[in-house]
């Protein structure tokens, strides 16, 4: 193994080819080369080539006259970070962001509620650190830095990945409070913690480690083991457990 991310396989590649999130969207859609819209995208190579800012982008269509299509679909997608994931978002949490009416807001409240009710009912078992990878990597092209929980039953499968704090990761920002408040509702036994880094170094600053050793304490004390903390990108992951950085 790498010393400090998992370099993945030819096949795995080309998986990951698809998730690859683009340069930050500044032109107009109408502007953009066809290969690169996100309808022609989806058209030619299936949905999963498209990152969550363009999914949403096609879902709410348009823009205004004054704010691109993408800004508002990067609001939109602020909204879903920092909703509790078994929270059910309505239609007013939409249509206060300009650019979002009520037809919108309806398309993309329905579009939300047939992904929950096709989600598979088995729960994912979480065994090694590069099973929690695929489940947090759509976060890798953020631009600021999403700290996740990710709760775990007796079992060891997700019960939920929820998003923490957006922004520098700090003692500030991440306060075990808000680390294991959903944990304990959930009567989860563990979580793993994880958040990207936008510059795609993967090594951890010293705050990410001071961090981790404090939620590891407060875990400890809670009865709720913290697992491991995944540092990651949009293509590679660094596991502190694998690389012995929780003692």
């Amino acid at each position: 193994m790498d010393e400090s991310k998992h370099n993945l396989s030819n096949s795995d590649s080309m998986i990951m080819k698809t998730y690859k999130e683009s340069q930050k969207k500044t032109l107009n859609i109408k502007e953009m080369p066809n290969d690169q819209k996100p309808r022609e995208k989806i058209e030619t190579y299936g949905s999963t080539s498209l990152s969550d800012l363009e999914l949403v982008a096609i879902l709410i269509g348009s823009g205004t006259p004054r704010i691109g299509v993408y800004e508002v679909a990067r609001k939109v997608l602020d909204v879903l970070d920092q909703a509790p994931m078994d929270n059910e978002l309505g239609i007013a949490d939409f249509t206060e962001i300009k650019g979002i009416g009520l037809a919108k807001a309806a398309v993309i409240s329905a579009a939300l509620e047939i992904g929950r009710r096709r989600m598979p009912q088995r729960r994912k078992q979480i065994i090694f650190p590069k099973d929690v990878f695929p489940l947090i990597r759509h976060y890798g092209n953020r631009n600021q830095e999403h700290f996740l929980t990710i709760s775990l039953n007796g079992a060891h499968e997700v019960v939920t990945i929820q998003v923490v704090s957006i922004g520098l990761v700090n003692h500030t920002l991440v306060h075990p409070r808000e680390v294991f408040a959903d944990p304990l509702r959930q009567r989860a036994t563990a979580v793993i913690v994880a958040h990207n880094h936008p510059s795609g170094n993967l090594n951890p600053s010293p705050d990410d480690i001071n961090v981790t050793l404090r939620l590891k304490k407060a875990g400890d004390l809670l009865g709720i083991k913290v697992l491991d903390h995944l540092i990651f990108s949009e293509d590679n992951f660094r596991s502190m457990l694998e690389e012995n950085e929780l003692t």
